[in-house]
């Protein structure tokens, strides 16, 4: 009591009221309070979903969810709890450590002592570094927990391989526009009112979200409290009051390299409509241009080549052209060297050819070269030999000796072999006549 016998702050009565009647976040009203209401995720909660199939023997082992942002990775897993009749547990990796994990661990233990079962949810579990993931290995293994994670993260890559083995990964998908729709709808019943967008307005709004519920439902909240009574959106005043969400992606993870060969698969394949689309994915997302042109010089010498000479050059002067111009114009001449390359033609013979070298160079140990080939500064190397018989080719008729440069140990090889498409053509013409000469000069 204070000094005047009044009760400081408001009564217990009044905080429970107040907390009931607290402003919420959209999405935390949406939030799914059984499985059947989870939308995007049929694959796995539909009828042959193998969360539903897992279910109906009332009995979980551990998971693994992979999956973007707000496809329903959280609320899928509490309600999971809840299913089969398990406490659950959150903690986050990015806020917990190995003391934090003990508390956990200590807790279910004597939480099962008493019949009762835990399932630990653990949000971005790819934040955990190897010996803490060790940690869980334990605890999954006598049961003490039944473990999922929640990643955004390619698991492969980011989990160790003794975790993943105990447990199962699901992969969480990104909303579709039917699925993002559904919770707009539902937004609208339980606010009572319609969003004030047109068609074309509201399609936009679904884009924006790029497969994420949550923000889907956040950009509708702003939505509403930007109209004013009896305004209507357009897309072009939607774009101007909700700033544009942007793209999902991670320069150092999934979305990076996904788009990147997505890039490089659509060169190869001759579709440069394709390879632009990506192209500007990456541009948009705030990829470094400088790492798409060298990247584009990759493609060049590894599925252009010798077919078109001219692409690697083209593509060196992409780059060239970003580091003096900048953004945005260099940002063209990269996308100039990505249609390029696009309908050049197509030929890994180089690449092929040099991978195959140097197998055998690796292989064949320290070979030497036939001394015919080889320089003789002392009078040693002339008695032993060295640079005895050589023919000087500009010499010969055509050009060309005919000598074989082999080490005598390994024999004549072939590594390239050139085919009939693009200036390519033309050499494996040359190539066919030094044969023919070859053969003719050495029997």
């Amino acid at each position: 009591m204070s000094p005047r016998g009044k009760r400081e702050g408001p009564s217990l009565f009044a905080a429970a009221r107040l907390d009931h009647d607290a402003p919420r976040p959209l999405a935390d009203k949406l939030r799914p309070t059984k499985l059947a209401d989870v939308v995007g995720q049929d694959h796995l909660l539909g009828p042959d979903g193998a969360l539903r199939r897992m279910l109906d023997t009332r009995t979980l082992g551990s998971l693994i969810f992979w999956g973007p942002p707000g496809t329903g990775k959280t609320t899928v897993a509490r309600l999971l709890a809840e299913a089969t009749d398990l406490h659950f547990e959150q903690i986050s990796a990015i806020f917990s450590g190995v003391a934090d994990l003990k508390k956990v661990f200590d807790a279910a233990r004597a939480r099962r002592e008493t019949g009762k079962g835990t399932l630990l949810f653990v949000d971005e579990i790819h934040r955990f570094n190897r010996a803490q993931q060790d940690s869980f290995l334990p605890v999954m293994e006598d049961g003490t927990i039944v473990l999922v994670g929640a990643t955004t993260e390619n698991p492969s890559f980011e989990l160790n391989a003794p975790l993943l083995s105990r447990a199962r990964v699901l992969v969480f998908k990104p909303l579709d526009a039917a699925a993002i729709e559904r919770l707009l709808s539902r937004a609208e019943a339980i606010e009572g009112r319609a969003l004030p967008l047109d068609a074309e307005a509201r399609a936009s709004l679904m884009r924006m979200a790029d497969g994420d519920g949550r923000a889907a439902l956040t950009l509708a909240e702003e939505i509403w409290r930007a109209a004013r009574k009896g305004e209507t959106f357009d897309a072009a005043k939607l774009q101007e009051v909700v700033q544009r969400r942007a793209p999902i992606y991670d320069k150092a993870q999934d979305s990076h390299y996904n788009l990147i060969s997505a890039l490089h698969k659509s060169v190869r394949g001759s579709d440069p409509d394709a390879a632009l689309y990506y192209l500007c994915r990456m541009l948009d997302a705030g990829e470094d241009p400088l790492y798409i042109a060298r990247r584009v010089v990759r493609m060049a010498v590894e599925d252009i080549g010798l077919a078109d000479p001219q692409a690697l050059v083209i593509c060196n002067a992409a780059k060239e052209t970003y580091d003096f111009l900048g953004s945005p114009e260099g940002e063209l001449a990269i996308a100039q060297a990505v249609i390029y390359v696009a309908t050049a033609p197509k030929s890994n013979a180089a690449y092929k050819a040099y991978g195959a070298a140097m197998a055998a160079a690796k292989g064949g140990g320290s070979l030497l070269p036939p001394k015919h080939i080889l320089n003789a500064p002392t009078r040693l190397m002339k008695a032993e030999g060295y640079g005895t018989g050589y023919d000087y080719d500009h010499d010969a008729p055509d050009a060309f000796s005919g000598q074989d440069y082999f080490p005598e140990a390994l024999g004549r090889q072939q590594f390239y072999d050139p085919p009939e498409r693009g200036f390519e053509r033309e050499i494996r013409k040359r190539l066919e006549y030094w044969a023919k000469l070859r053969k003719e000069r050495n029997t």
